[in-house]
């Protein structure tokens, strides 16, 4: 399947909002206090596991951003 740019736009939009929504959890879960250590444990763990997330589909969208541009740039040569 070849990804065109429209696909890498929407990889693009969903890993900038994993990262600005997991930021702003960040900071409530840092305001919480009096929680059991398992509740800090288990959302540190979904933090990072989305912020990973977020950077696989944000690799992909540049990607798929960089070969949809080279793929343009062949078919107006021809």
């Amino acid at each position: 399947m070849k990804l065109e740019r429209k696909h890498a736009l929407i990889l693009l939009a969903i890993a900038v909002w994993n990262v600005v929504t997991y930021v702003r959890f960040i900071k409530a879960l840092l305001d919480t206090e009096g929680r059991p250590t398992g509740y800090y444990v288990a959302h540190t763990i979904l933090i990072i596991v989305n912020l990973l997330i977020a950077a696989l589909l944000g690799t992909w969208g540049v990607r798929a951003y960089k070969a949809s541009k080279v793929s343009a740039a062949e078919n107006s040569k021809v």
